[in-house]
């Protein structure tokens, strides 16, 4: 478990805690819609990154019999856990919150009380999202922000930035939406704001499940590991072709590769395990991600033919 990602995720945890308590007095004092939705929307955040903290360390766990390959799937699983909850809890109550309010107004009260909560959040918010963000740089290269996102194996400290990025075009809404019901007097405002602020959870959470998804059930490792991989294996001297690699991220830090390899000819058994360990301790010592290589002995010829296969 990476510091950076760790700290990513307390400052996650410990702002939205504090936000939520603020908010829950504030939609208590005020009868604001949009400010209860937000509350709630604060304790969904906040149990999400206890979550996420919790599939940090289970998927740290070292490899059993039971689990040869580690737990490094146990984060992918309860990240996708997090994005249901963003919807199921954050987004669902927050619409019927604010139907309700739209069919049955109640006027605001003392909303000076909101708008000084809502500020209060939106720098504890902003704050996380500066360390999410600023951690997600780190990771994304040069790849533009959605394409890293799409990319990314570690889904921490983008489900983070994608939570408090949600959580702050909320705040805005929520801002609007009480400014406007309280400045034009007209109370329904309040409750289509709480709706609007549904919809971005909604929106968050649906991405937020696909990507996760994708990592759950198994997704190819950085096309620059594939190569690599590959690279290493040709040089060898007692390799006549490195046919293909067929891999699979199993946790954030954690790949199976399968490695098709034609040796050259005249090689007895002791050679060609003496190979395979020289190109297993080399590719491990650049990726150590790798938690197992299989080497398949087969001509480039019978490898085409089965990926050809797979692909139809």
């Amino acid at each position: 478990m990476s510091d950076s990602n760790k700290n990513v995720v307390y400052a996650a945890l410990f702002g939205n805690l504090a936000i939520a308590c603020a908010k829950f007095v504030a939609a208590y004092i005020t009868n604001s819609s949009a400010m209860l939705s937000e509350a709630v929307h604060s304790v969904v955040d906040t149990l999400n990154e206890i979550l996420l903290l919790y599939g940090l360390k289970k998927s740290q766990q070292p490899a059993n019999y039971l689990h040869p390959f580690g737990y490094g799937r146990e984060l992918y699983f309860w990240a996708f856990i997090v994005a249901l909850l963003v919807f199921a809890l954050g987004s669902v109550v927050s619409i019927y919150q604010g139907v309700q309010h739209i069919r049955h107004p109640e006027e605001m009260v003392s909303p000076l009380v909101n708008y000084v909560v809502l500020i209060f959040a939106i720098l504890c918010e902003g704050t996380s999202w500066f360390v999410a963000l600023k951690s997600f740089k780190k990771t994304k290269g040069k790849m533009g922000y959605f394409e890293a996102f799409r990319h990314s194996k570690d889904p921490t400290t983008f489900t983070v930035l994608f939570e408090d990025s949600a959580a702050l075009i909320g705040l805005f809404i929520a801002l609007m939406g009480i400014f406007l019901a309280h400045e034009l007097n007209v109370p329904v405002l309040d409750g289509v704001a709480s709706v609007l602020i549904g919809v971005v959870l909604a929106i968050s959470a649906l991405l937020l499940a696909r990507e996760t998804k994708g990592l759950l059930l198994g997704e190819t490792a950085d096309p620059q590991l594939r190569q690599n991989v590959l690279n290493v294996a040709q040089e060898d001297f007692a390799v006549y072709s490195a046919n293909g690699v067929l891999t699979e991220q199993i946790g954030a830090h954690q790949v199976i590769a399968s490695l098709s390899l034609e040796f050259k000819d005249h090689l007895t058994t002791d050679e060609i395990e003496a190979c395979v360990n020289r190109i297993e301790a080399k590719i491990k010592s650049i990726h150590p991600e790798i938690v197992a290589l299989f080497v398949k002995p087969q001509t480039k010829q019978i490898w085409l033919e089965r990926m050809k296969g797979r692909l139809e």
